[in-house]
């Protein structure tokens, strides 16, 4: 997965950091590796179709909002799967078992800003 991340001006490169140190987030990625590896043996990026349905299914409103976002964006299964294992990987970093309406759409939101770049 990619983003774009625009350039920042150089007053506020200078600045100190406000985020988290970079030690803190290599500790929760590696939570989450070790969370998926127990549930399902492997990383989402590797789950198939039939293991997709068995561990990314949304709540009831993140699946309207998945719908939703098919039919209007014209996804092909393969992208709507890309989508659910996104989520799922939200899912896993927000430490939520099931995957909300949240995560779909901030999985969507990484998807359209890549077919808008």
């Amino acid at each position: 997965m990619q983003i774009q991340v625009p350039a920042l001006p150089q007053d506020q490169l200078l600045k100190a950091a406000d985020g988290e140190s970079s030690a803190l987030i290599a500790s929760r990625v590696e939570q989450m590796h070790t969370l998926q590896l127990a549930r399902q043996g492997k990383q989402n990026n590797a789950l198939s179709a039939n293991e997709i349905d068995e561990y990314c299914k949304p709540d009831s409103a993140g699946e309207n909002i998945l719908r939703t976002a098919m039919a209007r964006l014209d996804w092909s299964a393969r992208g709507y799967h890309r989508v659910l294992k996104v989520a799922r990987t939200i899912a896993d970093l927000d430490r939520a078992e099931n995957i909300a309406a949240s995560h779909v759409a901030e999985a969507i939101q990484y998807r359209r800003a890549l077919n808008q770049a």
